[in-house]
């Protein structure tokens, strides 16, 4: 499990500084706010484990801040904390979604009892969700959705590579699925009973990198006060997934390749040679041939690497999978029985670009099923950003169109949009583009909508 995050959120800025020093003395990593609309902003962002706030603040009360965040991040827990202790004000807390209520001046004995507590639930969560992820019925071909020519591309290519040992490349932009066709070659290959280990080369430091891949040896360095075995290790007749490849430190490069072209190596501050049987599947976000040119990644490692590459398309490319994606994930997250999409949603979300690509998509359905109420998905419960980004869209501009046919996709456009907006009803649109409704079913039946 991941070290613990948490918020503090006080206008008062003494006990909140006294109580984030706390905390980060016992080792959690700690965010501190003066004001609870700034802590909003950074929910999603940072998406802390627990957060301790003030009950009465000038910018947003206690009970609505705590409303807040269980409409974004329901799974966050949260402890209020108060001067005005009140039996009153405990029950409302509760009912809203607090985890449970703290009086000032605050007691640090009690608080570790609490986060105790929490930690424990959260190590339950994060053993139930290992156990579901590593099944092969939860890693199968059915679970790359989309009939797009882009999907069965690439489902044809897990296909091949599944059966062999090869190692593979796969590119493709953040929340593109990389991880997800990781684990579905893994679990649809030979060694699906061996471990599958997973490793960021993203977030950590030479050092730490170093000790992570190979292992070290007690007394390797400072702080390394009993052997530990590194991923290769771990990963032992198995596989061994690097995502984020292209951020491997430079000077470690030439020992990964070693690795894979020998099947050994030796542990930090080790002398014994350990032999290992690991398949390599490594992720990337960037062009590596391009940062080959650029002196930044090693030209040998990177022919290694790149034996049986996968590239991933961005959702944009294929947004004909959009519709069939969705459903997917809302049917996770509700009964679908008597639950409504309303007109007009999917046209939007079709036209929309998806910088963050599926995983951006998920995430938008959870949120969606919130304010839903878990019965209807409607227009108005789609994100600003997207709604803007409908606004103003234009269709690609084609050599092959004159002027004229430019303009009619831009005013098709606009037509579509309209009336996904107002759930195909003729008369608000119209209302809307300030023209009578007579010219708008002209319009409309020009470009057949």
């Amino acid at each position: 499990m991941d070290q613990i995050k948490i918020f503090v959120v006080d206008d008062e800025s003494s006990v909140r500084i006294s109580l984030s020093d706390d905390l980060k003395d016992l080792g959690f990593i700690v965010y501190d706010y003066g004001n609870p609309l700034e802590a909003l902003i950074d929910l999603t962002k940072l998406n802390p484990d627990l957060i301790f706030s003030d009950i009465r603040m000038p910018e947003l009360n206690g009970i609505d801040f705590l409303k807040e965040i269980k409409k974004i991040s329901p799974n966050t827990f949260v402890v209020m904390m108060t001067g005005f202790s009140s039996v009153n004000t405990a029950v409302e807390a509760v009912k809203s979604g607090a985890y449970d209520y703290i009086s000032k001046p605050l007691n640090i004995e009690e608080i570790k009892i609490i986060i105790k507590q929490i930690s424990g639930i959260i190590s339950l969560k994060y053993d139930y969700q290992r156990i579901i992820e590593q099944s092969s019925e939860n890693y199968n071909l059915d679970n790359i959705i989309g009939s797009s020519i882009e999907t069965q591309n690439l489902k044809e290519a897990i296909k091949m590579v599944s059966s062999s040992d090869t190692t593979i490349l796969i590119q493709g932009e953040t929340g593109i699925g990389k991880e997800l066709v990781s684990n579905v070659i893994h679990y649809s290959s030979n060694r699906r009973d061996k471990p599958l280990i997973k490793l960021s080369c993203a977030i950590l430091s030479k050092e730490i990198f170093e000790s992570e891949l190979f292992g070290h040896d007690k007394g390797a360095f400072t702080g390394a006060v009993k052997d530990k075995k590194g991923r290769f290790e771990l990963a032992n007749n198995g596989t061994l997934f690097l995502d984020d490849i292209d951020d491997i430190p430079f000077e470690l490069q030439v020992k990964l390749l070693r690795v894979l072209e020998e099947n050994e190596f030796e542990k930090v501050g080790g002398e014994k040679t350990i032999k290992v049987n690991v398949r390599i599947i490594a992720a990337t976000k960037k062009d590596l041939r391009k940062l080959v040119e650029e002196g930044k990644f090693r030209e040998d490692l990177y022919y290694r690497l790149n034996v049986f590459p996968i590239k991933i398309s961005p959702l944009r490319e294929h947004k004909i999978d959009i519709k069939e994606l969705f459903w997917f994930f809302l049917k996770k997250l509700v009964n679908l029985n008597n639950f409504r999409i309303q007109d007009g949603v999917f046209e939007i979300l079709e036209q929309y670009n998806w910088p963050g690509n599926i995983r951006e998509l998920k995430h938008l359905v959870e949120r969606l099923v919130i304010l839903s109420s878990g019965t209807e998905i409607k227009v108005s419960h789609l994100p600003q950003e997207i709604m803007n980004f409908n606004n103003h869209a234009l269709p690609d501009f084609q050599e092959s169109l004159s002027l004229d046919g430019y303009l009619n996709e831009v005013e098709k456009n606009i037509l579509t949009t309209t009336l996904a907006k107002t759930a195909g009803n003729k008369s608000k649109a119209a209302e809307i583009l300030k023209i009578p409704y007579s010219t708008l079913r002209t319009k409309l039946e020009k470009y057949g909508l």
